[in-house]
């Protein structure tokens, strides 16, 4: 199996979002692909150099390619199950798209046949060409477990394994499930999710598509990032209420707590892959469409020899952020209490170079889509004060992000 570039230029007509197998874009790049090169499913929780099977036997053919081509060309994309004992696949596409924040674009193929330029661009353009609209009608919003019963019993039971004092703060996720006559049309979820969260980083692997706000790590070189968000408050049009809302975040002293819990486990996480890891004295408010959330940015060097991005996801998945702490005591009580199968809510989602750099956020604002059927989740975190009507409205405005973009599509 051979790898080779081509250049894209501005003037190529091609609509990103109608690439529909695999999708990323952040502040720093995009990526686009199709097909599978190459697909292989890695264990979890066990120390395996993922690089070196997931990108062996694949060589760069430099003479048959039009523009330089790099290690850290040759991207994977990966969705992680939030259950970190369950296996993930890390899927190489046979052809990608990659566009860099400077805007130089190249075209990556990747596979066994010897394709021309001429022949991978008819071939994207026969993929990506625009689809007829389709027209929803009467989608239908289920809740599997109904918000008062999950707002009465489920976070009742929550707090009294907190008040025994086994576990300091559990993650309690909810499911809403959406129905429509037609299937959906994930190119324009993208460019709806696109255009209305703009500082978000916006993924598609598999069906599992989404808005997320929070970066779980991000390597470039020995260099490493991660923004953790941790504390949630509502975000209201009236622009004085909204100040309030954002003050009230700011002092809120469950918030902090919960956001501290979450930043100690990060660095104490990272460390040991660090020269030199540290994080903002204090957090700032991240606003969003819909609610604001206290975030810290967090920077590192990494110690040498660098690990790559996919053992730094390993290691910091799940954070406190989106499981609990303690961590082992929190995820037994969620599979015991939540009633839902996560499936890769709240896991590492993004993509992984042949150099061990990558971007992986957490996958929430999220929704697995199948067909006519996707299936939405929101979470809060719950401490020993949290109050359950409260956190039930937090759940509510975590939702909009994902339920207003599919009911837009209509």
């Amino acid at each position: 199996m051979h790898t080779k570039a081509f250049h894209l230029s501005d003037t190529t007509d091609i609509n990103l979002f109608n690439v529909q197998d695999f999708y990323w874009s952040s502040s720093s790049v995009t990526l686009a692909g199709i097909g599978v090169a190459k697909r292989i499913t890695i264990p979890r929780n066990q120390d395996t150099k993922v690089e070196s099977h997931l990108f062996a036997g694949i060589t760069h053919d430099q003479n048959d390619s039009e523009t330089s081509l790099s290690e850290g060309d040759l991207c994977a994309f990966a969705a992680f199950p939030f259950d970190p004992s369950k296996p993930a696949e890390v899927i190489i596409p046979s052809l990608l798209i990659k566009k860099t924040s400077t805007g130089d674009t190249k075209l990556i193929y990747t596979g066994t046949e010897s394709k021309t330029k001429d022949e991978l661009l008819h071939e994207l353009s026969q993929i990506s060409a625009p689809e007829s609209h389709v027209t929803q009608s009467n989608i239908n919003i289920d809740s599997p477990i109904p918000p008062e019963v999950w707002r009465d019993e489920k976070i009742t039971e929550i707090k009294e394994h907190i008040k025994n004092g086994c576990v300091k703060k559990v993650v309690l996720a909810r499911e809403l499930v959406l129905s429509a006559e037609k299937d959906f049309q994930i190119s324009s979820v993208l460019e709806r999710l696109s255009k209305q969260n703009k500082s978000s980083m916006i993924f598609n692997i598999d069906g599992f598509l989404g808005a997320s706000p929070e970066l779980l790590i991000k390597r470039s070189g020995n260099s490493v990032m991660s923004h953790p968000l941790a504390g949630t408050a509502p975000k209201l049009h009236d622009a004085d209420s909204d100040q309030m809302s954002r003050q009230k975040l700011l002092d809120s002293t469950k918030d902090a707590y919960e956001h501290k819990v979450t930043i100690d486990w990060l660095l104490n996480e990272l460390l040991p892959f660090c020269s030199y890891v540290d994080a903002d004295p204090e957090p700032k408010i991240v606003s969003l469409e819909h609610v604001h959330h206290l975030g810290t940015e967090v920077a590192g060097q990494l110690s040498s020899p660098p690990s790559s991005i996919l053992e730094l996801v390993n290691a910091l998945h799940p954070t406190p952020a989106v499981g609990g702490d303690p961590q082992t005591e929190a995820l037994t009580i969620i599979k015991r209490v939540e009633g839902i199968d996560r499936r890769r809510y709240a896991g590492p989602v993004g993509w992984a170079a042949a150099d061990g750099d990558g971007e992986f956020a957490v996958g929430i604002r999220s929704a697995e889509v199948k067909a006519n059927t996707a299936r939405l989740y929101a979470g809060v975190g719950l401490v020993e004060d949290s109050d359950p009507q409260s956190e039930l409205e937090e759940t509510e405005a975590k939702f909009k992000t994902m339920l207003n973009t599919f009911l837009s599509t209509t």
